[in-house]
């Protein structure tokens, strides 16, 4: 139980390759949050953390594994924060850029394809705006976190004079 089976170092660098491999697959996966993240994706998650167990641990089955293997996760998920905040070019490979997904009343198919989502789902948001038509639409931008802000073209009530934001469910 307290007994190392492999090196405390290949602990280490086994966490930290899949901690790696797994964010720049979640970073490909597209502008998603954690809370947007529909049934198939929580089984995705959590097949691929059950096949990626073995790769971590190795032969080793030991609790002080176990906490080696936390606190590298734990670590390398605080270095890749910091380095997030304070090296720009991280943060560019981290965190993708807004996309127009509307502008003057039009869709843009080409963004709308771009970045997996559907028009039902564009619909939806518009439609949880208050909006019925994307002729009634200024812009509409897909964010950064995954959520859909919307500009409407009338901004004259009070409700309509902030920017809405909508947190979208995209589908496998």
């Amino acid at each position: 139980m307290w007994q190392l089976a492999v090196p405390w170092w290949e602990l280490v660098i086994r966490s930290a390759a899949v901690y790696l491999a797994l964010l720049a697959m979640l970073r490909l996966f597209g502008k998603r949050e954690v809370g947007q993240f529909t049934l198939f994706d929580l089984v995705l998650i959590l097949l691929v953390a059950n096949a990626v167990q073995p790769a971590m641990t190795g032969t080793d089955t030991s609790l002080v594994g176990g906490f080696i293997i936390i606190v590298t996760l734990i670590g390398a998920n605080l270095v890749v924060s910091i380095a997030r905040q304070r090296i720009p070019l991280v943060a560019r490979l981290l965190e993708s850029q807004p996309t127009v997904i509307a502008s003057d009343g039009h869709w843009i198919d080409r963004a709308i394809e771009h970045e997996d989502i559907t028009k039902d789902e564009a619909e939806m948001a518009l439609r949880e705006h208050g909006i019925a038509d994307v002729a009634e639409v200024e812009m509409a931008v897909l964010e950064s976190d995954g959520s859909i802000s919307v500009v409407p073209k009338d901004q004259s009530g009070p409700a309509q004079r902030r920017r809405r934001r909508l947190r979208i469910v995209r589908h496998l």
